[in-house]
């Protein structure tokens, strides 16, 4: 009989939402606890085995402290494949959106003060990548259930999950949505990475990035056509770098060097 592959699904700073969005799966989850042997799932399981050695790793959330990336770096070295899960983990998402401005510290005193540190020293939300390496990701804020289950499902067969290279336009289009922007709507759907189904934008509701930049996105159209449709550039930029993270901040150094 096959040995079932062993599974890690651990958390970092976040909303836990991917890992919640995982247990919402209520009528594939008993087949996943069936093909795989679950070892670390803190947010599902009291009989965790702490340390345990794994095939794959899931890991939620961004890093914010010296000790996470001490625990991260443990996780890397005793997982075959590790996967960023969700958003916070693959581009750092909301927390990381001021990333690379120069005033974290400035923000964090505003917020607590002087306060003395004593469980562990904070830094700037990264993602996990800036620390380890990561073998795949499943993207999303949480990530759908089609992709979460499809990509879980080729990561338990020995394979890297496959995504779209399109962006949300593609599937704006294919649901035959009216464009936003051309609305007037400060819509990020030609930048961000497909696979979500346009949830947003078919609710009349533009999108505002929160799967993560596709490959080649061109901001600098993306702000062009912005202003002149009348939106400020400061208020562009700030919807650029909301769910961002890490993979805008050499493009927000670029798009305001031009400006």
């Amino acid at each position: 009989m096959k040995k079932k592959p062993t599974l890690g699904i651990f958390g970092f700073t976040g909303c836990a939402g991917c890992q919640l969005a995982l247990l919402d799966c209520e009528d594939q989850l008993l087949d996943l606890f069936a093909a795989a042997e679950i070892k670390v799932f803190y947010e599902a399981m009291s009989n965790n085995e702490d340390h345990a050695s794994v095939d794959i790793a899931l890991v939620e959330g961004s890093i914010n402290t010296d000790k996470q990336i001490k625990e991260l770096k443990e996780i890397r070295e005793k997982s075959k494949l590790l996967v960023a899960f969700g958003s916070c983990a693959h581009h750092g998402c909301v927390q990381a959106m001021a990333l690379g401005d120069g005033q974290w510290e400035k923000r964090f005193k505003g917020v607590y003060g002087d306060t003395k540190f004593t469980v562990a020293i904070p830094r700037e939300a990264q993602p996990i990548h800036k620390f380890v390496k990561v073998d795949t990701f499943i993207t999303g804020c949480p990530p759908s259930t089609t992709q979460m289950l499809r990509a879980l499902t080729q990561l338990l067969h020995g394979n890297l999950p496959t995504y779209t290279n399109s962006p949300v336009c593609l599937e704006c289009k294919l649901k035959e949505n009216e464009c936003l922007l051309l609305k007037g709507e400060l819509c990020l759907g030609p930048l961000t990475m497909g696979g979500c189904t346009a949830p947003c934008p078919s609710h009349n509701t533009p999108c505002i990035g929160c799967w993560g930049i596709i490959e080649e996105a061109n901001h600098t159209s993306e702000l062009k056509l912005l202003k002149e449709k009348g939106f400020k550039t400061e208020d562009i930029i700030r919807r650029f770098r909301m769910f961002g993270g890490s993979d805008i901040v050499d493009k927000i150094q670029k798009l305001m060097e031009v400006e």
